[in-house]
C-alpha cells in the first residue's frame, strides 16, 4: 500500500519551513462551511471560553470536508486542518482530550501551561500508551483506546490511525499536534525547562491577553514590558526549535510578525482575509 501523505496541514507548513496561518472560529457547522476552503493551514475551533459541547463539536468537524476538495486535491484531509483549544490546562481534562482526538481533531491546544508538569499531563493525555522497549515509550502516553470514529474522519483504516496518531515531531510520521500556551510569567520563567524536558510539544503559542492581565496591563498589548515578556518568549522558542505563535494577527503586523520568526500566525476572520494574503505573501507563498 502506498504510504499515506501528510494529512495535518499545519504539519504540513512546518515542514516544508512555511510559517503555518491558523485562525480561531467558533465551533458549529456554519463557522465551518464558511472557512473549509480558506486559504488557511488550520482553524482552532474555541472551546475554552466557548461553551464546551462535544456533539456540536463532532457536527462542525463534518463539515469541515469538502467532498470535491477532496477529489480534486487526491488527498484524504481538510483544506483547513481542524485542532481545538479545550477548556483547562492539565490534570482533570484528560478526558476533554482524549474525547476531542476521538472524533478526530488533528491537535489541542492547551491553555495556561506554567509548569513541566502542567505540560507533562498535556503531552500524556494526547498519546496511546506503547509498550515496554518501544522507542518512542516516554513521555508514556494516557489516553484510552476508542479510534473507530477518528480514523473516519480522517479516511484511514484504524491500523492506519494508530500509526499516524502520535505527536509531531516527536514522531515524524505523527499528524496530531501538541500546541501550548504560555502566558504568564512563571510559565516564560519554566519554558526553557519546559522545551528542555517534555518531549512532543509541536509549537508554544503565546497567550497575549493572559500575560498582559498576569502583568498588571490589561488589553495593553503595546506596553513595553509585555513587548519585552513576548519576545522573551519568542527567543527562547527558537534556542529550542520550535514554533513560537502569536495570537493577535492583522494586516498591520502580519509581515513584521513573519519577519520576526513566528511560526504560527492566527490572523483574524476577517471576510476580505487582508492580513492572511499579506501574511503569506511576505516569505512568498502563493
Amino acid at each position: 500500500m502506498a504510504e499515506l501523505p501528510r494529512l495535518n496541514g499545519v504539519i504540513r507548513a512546518l515542514e516544508q519551513g512555511q510559517t503555518a496561518f491558523v485562525t480561531f472560529s467558533t465551533a458549529d457547522p456554519a463557522s465551518a462551511q464558511a472557512i473549509n476552503a480558506a486559504p488557511y493551514d488550520g482553524v482552532v475551533f474555541e472551546m475554552e471560553h466557548n461553551i464546551y459541547d462535544i456533539k456540536t463539536l463532532k457536527d462542525t468537524l463534518q463539515y469541515m470536508l469538502n467532498r470535491r476538495q477532496i477529489l480534486t486535491s487526491g488527498t484524504l484531509s481538510p483544506a483547513v486542518t481542524p485542532i481545538v483549544r479545550i477548556p483547562p490546562n492539565s490534570g482533570e481534562s484528560n478526558w476533554i482530550a482524549k474525547q476531542v482526538l476521538d472524533i478526530g481533531a488533528y491537535g489541542i491546544v492547551w491553555p495556561h501551561i506554567d509548569t513541566i508538569e502542567d505540560a507533562m499531563g498535556a503531552i500524556t493525555s494526547m498519546r496511546y500508551p506503547k509498550p515496554e522497549g518501544h522507542p518512542l515509550r516516554n513521555p508514556f502516553g494516557l489516553r484510552g483506546d476508542a479510534p473507530f470514529t477518528a480514523a473516519t474522519f480522517w479516511g484511514v483504516t484504524p491500523p492506519e490511525y494508530y500509526a499516524r496518531a502520535d505527536l509531531w515531531p516527536m514522531d515524524p510520521k505523527g499528524e496530531i499536534i501538541a500546541i501550548l500556551m504560555i502566558e504568564s510569567q512563571r510559565g516564560i520563567k519554566n519554558l526553557p525547562k519546559i522545551l528542555k524536558e517534555v518531549p512532543g510539544i509541536g509549537i508554544i503559542l503565546t497567550g497575549e491577553g493572559d500575560l498582559c492581565q498576569d502583568m498588571g496591563h490589561p488589553r495593553q498589548y503595546d506596553h513595553p514590558d509585555v513587548v519585552a515578556a513576548m519576545k522573551d518568549i519568542l527567543d527562547i522558542c527558537k534556542a529550542h526549535k520550535v514554533p513560537n505563535g502569536h495570537p493577535h494577527v492583522d494586516a498591520g503586523n502580519v509581515e513584521k510578525l513573519v519577519a520576526d520568526g513566528y511560526g504560527f500566525l492566527m490572523p483574524s476572520p476577517e471576510r476580505t482575509f487582508n492580513a492572511l494574503a499579506k501574511g503569506r505573501a511576505a516569505p512568498g507563498r502563493k
